[in-house]
């Protein structure tokens, strides 16, 4: 397994569509910029801004972004028809498959630190108080980690959509919604507790401070641990590898028959 993952993070380097995730974490905060601008009587402060950063990438940005970069990566292994090759050696699609998920769930890592550099820069830029080291750590705990958990959430989608053809495109639509779906869910806690996007907050701690948010972290480990083991369940039983794309036949040239 290990062999596994150090070949995957040495292919991830010929790959532009990680930037691409990193420029979505960018727009993430931007987009929170944005939302700074209403005047509604909100004061805004380091900490505040990091919960307003972290819920648009539970709704809106990190379950699509990671479910297209990881299907991208997968998918690539069929179109550029390596995948032959791989299966060569003594090594089954699932646990290649494996490899590439493990892999992928420390890119999560990562795109939840640039998101929280992004935060950082953009709140000092704006001047919001509250820019202490102990915020700054607790921002970058919260943001980072959530974003691990968001990628376990997901998790489901990304094995299904492994086995289909062009499958992280489709894979990406299905993750939208389906984070975008945690703004319903986030309106009732007992759903907010069991649903896996917003599971994700509660074990982090977003918005723990508030009287009428209550978290009930046993139910939200369980909901990741129920995505996590249908993701085992739907890699371990993977026996084909990722579609290749088809070749068109060439047409048989008829030839004119007499002079």
């Amino acid at each position: 397994m290990l062999v596994l993952m150090k070949t995957e993070l040495w292919k991830l380097k010929r790959y532009h569509m990680i930037w691409a995730g990193v420029l979505l974490m960018l727009l993430s905060v931007l987009l929170t910029v944005f939302s700074t601008t209403a005047l509604d009587g909100t004061v805004w402060t380091l900490p505040f801004f990091a919960e307003q950063v972290m819920k648009n990438n539970i709704t809106t940005i990190f379950p699509m972004c990671i479910a297209l970069i990881t299907g991208y990566i997968i998918n690539r292994e069929g179109t550029d028809d390596t995948l032959k090759s791989i299966l060569t050696v003594p090594v089954s699609f699932p646990a290649l498959l494996l490899g590439k998920l493990a892999v992928c769930g420390l890119l999560s890592l990562f795109l939840g630190l640039a998101s929280t550099l992004f935060t950082v820069a953009a709140s000092f830029l704006l001047g919001f108080p509250g820019g202490t080291l102990p915020a700054i750590l607790q921002a970058a705990a919260q943001i980072t980690l959530n974003c691990l958990f968001l990628y376990l959430a997901v998790l489901p989608v990304i094995a299904i959509a492994a086995r289909l053809p062009n499958g992280h495109l489709i894979g990406a639509v299905v993750a939208f919604v389906y984070g975008y779906g945690g703004m319903f869910a986030a309106g009732n806690m007992t759903l907010a507790n069991l649903y896996p996007i917003t599971a994700t907050m509660g074990l982090v701690g977003y918005r723990s401070y508030d009287e009428a948010v209550h978290w009930n972290p046993l139910l939200c480990a369980l909901s990741l641990l129920a995505a996590f083991l249908i993701s085992a369940a739907i890699v371990a039983t993977t026996q084909k590898g990722a579609p290749v794309k088809g070749t068109k036949k060439s047409k048989p040239v008829m030839t004119k028959k007499g002079w």
